[in-house]
C-alpha cells in the first residue's frame, strides 16, 4: 500500500514538473492569456483535441507553433481553403516510374501537433478527412490503415466574426474536440508587455529557435500517469447527473453526449493533476465545464431568439445539480 502511494506521488510530481515548465515558458511568450494556456495544457495532458476560436491577431497560430517548439515535437500546418480536397490533408498514392509501383505520399496530417487553420473555411467533405484521425489516431488510405504518432493532437482555429465563405462544422466533428477554447484580446498591462516584447525583438522571425523544455515522450508518459488520479464514486455520480440533466434542459435541442462526459472526466483529471492533486474534486469538474460543453450544446430556436447564450446555460446547469459533500 505504501509503495502504491509513493508511485502515485511520483506520477503526480512528474506531471507537475513537466507541465509547470510548459506553462512558465508559454506565459513568457503568449502574454495575457493565462486561462487559455491552462486550458490548452489540460487538453495536451488529457490527450484531447482543441477548437481555438478568436478574432484575427490574437496569437492562435503562435500559440500552437510555440507549443510544438517547447515540446520539441513535429509540427504541421494546414491552411484550409474552400478548394482543398481530403487528399491535401491525408496524402495520396503516387506512381513511381523508377520502381513501377505506387507509393504513398504522406500528407501534413502525419505529424504530432497539427494546426488546422481556419477549419470552417473548407467544405464538409474536406473537414471529414480529420474525423477518423481525431477519434482513432489513424487514417484509412487506398485500402490501408496508417497509424499516427503517439503524441497526435489537432488544434483547429476559426474566426467567430466572419461568416461569408465559411462552412459550419457538423456536430459529429465538433463532438470530437475535447475543448473549445475562446481566446480574446489581452488586457491592459498584458498588451503593454506584448509591445515591449516586440520592441525587444522577441517576436522577430530571425531570433534563435525556442529551446524545448520537455519531450514528446515525457508528454506521452504523463498521459499514462493520469490513471493514478483517483475519482470517487460521488464525483462519478455528480458528473453523470450533470450530463443527463443537460439532455433535458428546455433551452437545448442537444445536450452532452457520452463522448462529452468522457472528455469532461479526462479534462477534470488533467486539471487536478496539473494543480498537484491525485484526486478529482467538484471544482475540477466546474473549471473545465464550459470549454467541454460550449461547442456541444445546441440551443433551441426560441432560446436563440430570447438571446440566451451557451455560457448562461452552462452556469444554469451547474447550479441545478447538487455538489457532492
Amino acid at each position: 500500500m505504501q509503495e502504491q502511494l509513493k508511485l502515485e506521488s511520483r506520477a503526480i510530481e512528474q506531471i507537475i514538473n513537466t507541465f509547470g515548465r510548459l506553462k512558465e515558458k508559454l506565459n513568457q511568450i503568449i502574454v495575457g492569456q493565462e486561462l487559455v494556456i491552462d486550458q490548452v495544457l489540460i487538453a495536451v495532458l488529457a490527450d484531447g483535441h482543441v477548437l481555438l476560436e478568436g478574432v484575427p491577431g490574437t496569437a492562435k497560430t503562435l500559440m500552437v507553433k510555440t507549443m510544438a517548439r517547447i515540446i520539441g515535437t513535429d509540427y504541421g500546418r494546414i491552411q484550409l481553403t474552400p478548394d482543398m480536397l481530403p487528399s491535401d490533408i491525408l496524402g495520396t498514392s503516387i506512381y513511381d516510374l523508377t520502381t513501377k509501383t505506387f507509393a504513398l505520399k504522406r500528407g501534413p496530417i502525419f505529424t504530432s501537433l497539427l494546426l488546422a487553420d481556419e477549419i470552417n473555411r473548407t467544405p464538409p467533405k474536406t473537414q471529414s478527412a480529420l474525423l477518423e484521425a481525431m477519434e482513432e489516431r489513424q487514417i484509412s488510405l487506398e485500402g490501408k490503415t496508417e497509424a499516427l504518432p503517439d503524441l497526435f493532437m489537432v488544434v483547429a482555429t476559426q474566426n467567430p466574426i466572419e461568416f461569408e465563405g465559411t462552412y459550419p462544422l457538423p456536430e459529429a466533428q465538433l463532438d470530437r474536440f475535447m475543448l473549445k477554447i475562446v481566446i480574446s484580446y489581452p488586457q491592459g498591462d498584458a498588451e503593454k508587455q506584448m509591445l515591449r516584447n516586440w520592441q525587444d525583438g522577441k517576436y522577430d522571425r530571425h531570433t534563435p529557435a525556442i529551446e524545448p523544455v520537455t519531450t514528446a515522450q515525457e508528454i506521452v508518459e504523463c498521459r499514462k500517469q493520469l490513471r493514478n488520479v483517483k475519482v470517487e464514486d460521488s464525483i462519478i455520480d455528480y458528473l453523470s447527473n450533470l450530463t443527463m440533466k443537460s439532455r433535458s434542459l428546455s433551452d437545448l435541442q442537444l445536450g452532452a453526449s457520452p463522448r462529452a462526459s468522457l472528455a469532461w472526466l479526462a479534462a477534470a483529471k488533467a486539471h487536478a493533476a496539473i494543480e498537484g492533486k491525485d484526486f478529482v474534486t467538484p471544482d475540477n469538474i466546474k473549471f473545465v465545464a464550459e470549454p467541454v460543453l460550449r461547442h456541444r450544446f445546441i440551443l433551441t430556436p426560441e432560446a436563440e431568439l430570447d438571446g440566451v447564450t451557451v455560457s448562461q446555460i452552462v452556469n444554469n446547469l451547474m447550479r441545478q445539480v447538487p455538489v457532492p459533500r
